[in-house]
């Protein structure tokens, strides 16, 4: 159970009490060390200054998807965010001065709490379904949405803004 702080708003109607309307699948499960919340890091950042890498492993009948995966260095993987609750609407998170929307946070609570983890490529298998990568910040059986490649040519925003340290 997470606690409110305060600023911060709650949906009228939980989503996660809503009837699905997306039929999403997981593909796979996240393999990460982290196992409780606390330990987690907070960001790929932060997964990648500990050094401690992950894997992912793909359900069978998603494996044949995984061909070509050679060519690229770096993924983009998307997960669904279980633990996080999903009707917290204006977070205001222990590093900020002022509560923000979640749409302006990364933070995993929110409506919809698909994370985006973009990381190093290091190895992997299509025949087990396992991909090696070189950190994660998700928890040990975190569902697996998707994977995309990593495309320097249209995945750099070059006219990007870096929020303030404290915005993040």
């Amino acid at each position: 159970m997470f606690e409110r702080r305060g600023g911060e708003e709650l949906l009228e109607q939980d989503p996660a009490e809503q009837p699905p309307d997306g039929h999403v699948v997981f593909i796979g499960r996240v393999l990460s060390p982290w196992v409780e919340r606390e330990n987690c890091p907070r960001n790929m950042r932060a997964a990648r200054e500990i050094g401690q890498a992950a894997s992912l492993l793909i359900d069978e009948p998603y494996r044949p998807g995984l061909a070509g995966l050679e060519r690229v260095t770096h993924i983009h993987a998307l997960t669904w965010m279980h633990h996080a609750p999903r009707n917290l609407i204006v977070q205001k998170p222990r590093h900020a001065t002022e509560a923000k929307g979640v749409f302006a946070l990364r933070s995993p609570a929110r409506p919809n709490p698909v994370g985006l983890h973009s990381a190093q490529l290091l190895s992997f298998d299509i025949e087990t379904g396992r991909i090696e990568l070189d950190a994660i910040d998700a928890l040990d059986g975190t569902p697996i949405i998707d994977i995309k490649p990593y495309f320097p040519s249209v995945d750099v925003l070059a006219d990007a803004l870096m929020p303030d340290r404290s915005e993040r």
